[in-house]
């Protein structure tokens, strides 16, 4: 409906998504071929008008997304969907939500309480219901709308649930995908679907492999020869394929990759433009990788990988899990990034010795020797990347970044 608004909202768990909770809200990182935020928006066939998230990310400032806003502004006003931001509407729970009841109403999906809807006139969720769903009388809420999907509980999800977003996204959006024709030269084999987008130019020598899932090229990609690439594959506007061998990975807008890239997340404008393989990762926006900059992503004993998070170490129960890289990060070269390694925003990391599994954000040297890259330093840094690539720093987002600096370096 026109006067509907989606509000998606960051719980504690998502709050606790690190490297990259401190610089976004959980809506902006990509899964599939969307960003969480922009998948509900099509399930649901309406835009976001705002994230609810942690008070330190007020003044968010990236294209096309919406404001962001403290858990206890919620909107007031109108119809509203609140939604939790680790939630994954399948794609056809836009036909259940078309019959809800008129009242006001719990949502949930895979038994779990991931929002409410908030007819007009009626109250916004608390804040603390926000942070904690289902921590409010459950009788006091009317009957509960049960949507088919999934829900996220851990941040390392996004990339093992990743491929398999991506053929649900691909069928769903392109149901009955046309064959495209390829120049001469560019080998396809797989029944998959190819899906191109306008101006998409790839040069002869290419080989795209649609046997185990779709491939998708967005508008304005560009696949450079001696590339073979193959499905499940997302890769968004803009971005460049500069040659390697590319398996099972979503590349935002403006990403330039080479070499070794698998079963990994590269958010937005992501810089690997060397070889290196990068394996069962997730790289944040504006992260800028070295020549030869590689990670382990399976240890030797084939055991389940350990990973830091902000409650303490988990055991992921992966056998395969790299290295999340959060926004800002860069690396020299011949980086070594060691299996579950978490890199917070930020960092600026170089040298022969490996860093250790947690390096805290806005770190900057070689192995252990870890100091605070200065925030002054930081932002130049940050405002000359951005802006090789067209972007400016906004003085929102120079201010949450500068904020970030001091929660991440722990002098607030």
């Amino acid at each position: 409906m026109s006067d509907l608004s989606l509000v998606l909202f960051d719980d504690a768990i998502t709050q606790a998504w690190e490297p990259f909770a401190l610089t976004r809200p959980a809506g902006e990182l990509l899964f599939g071929a969307l960003t969480l935020r922009a998948r509900a928006e099509r399930v649901f066939g309406v835009p976001c008008t705002a994230h609810l998230a942690a008070d330190h990310l007020e003044g968010f400032d990236e294209a096309g997304a919406p404001p962001v806003r403290r858990l206890a502004d919620a909107p007031r006003e109108g119809d509203r969907l609140f939604l939790l931001s680790r939630a994954v509407p399948a794609w056809d729970a836009g036909d259940v939500w078309a019959k809800r009841p008129l009242d006001a109403s719990p949502v949930t999906i895979a038994g779990e309480r991931v929002g409410w809807y908030a007819p007009a006139g009626t109250a916004a969720p608390a804040a603390e219901s926000l942070l904690r769903p289902g921590s409010d009388d459950e009788n006091s809420l009317g009957e509960a709308l049960y949507l088919p999907g999934r829900v996220l509980r851990h941040v390392w999800e996004l990339i093992s649930g990743n491929p398999g977003q991506i053929a649900s996204d691909v069928r769903a959006l392109f149901p009955s995908p046309s064959t495209p024709d390829l120049p001469d030269g560019v080998h396809r084999f797989g029944e998959g679907a190819l899906v191109l987008g306008e101006n998409v130019r790839i040069e002869p020598g290419v080989v795209l492999d649609t046997t185990a899932g779709p491939i998708w090229l967005d508008d304005d990609v560009q696949v450079r020869a001696f590339t073979r690439l193959a499905g499940p594959v997302y890769a968004g506007p803009r971005s460049v394929i500069l040659g390697g061998s590319l398996e099972a990975i979503s590349l935002g807008p403006v990403c330039k990759v080479r070499g070794e890239l698998a079963e990994s997340i590269c958010l937005g404008y992501t810089n690997k433009q060397h070889d290196g393989h990068m394996g069962h990762a997730y790289l944040g926006r504006w992260v800028n990788l070295g020549a030869e900059t590689t990670n382990s992503d399976l240890k030797n004993n084939y055991g389940t990988i350990r990973l830091w998070t902000p409650d303490g170490e988990m055991d992921t129960g992966e056998i395969k899990l790299g290295c999340l890289l959060g926004d800002h990060v860069k690396t020299g070269i011949g980086l070594l990034l060691n299996t579950g390694t978490v890199v917070g925003a930020g960092s600026n990391l170089f040298g022969a010795a490996m860093p250790p599994k947690y390096v805290p954000p806005f770190s900057w040297g070689t192995g252990e020797d870890l100091i605070a890259f200065r925030a002054d330093k930081f932002l130049e840094v940050a405002e000359r990347a951005m802006a090789r690539r067209d972007v400016t720093l906004t003085d929102s987002m120079r201010a949450l970044l500068q904020n970030a600096w001091g929660r991440g370096r722990g002098t607030e």
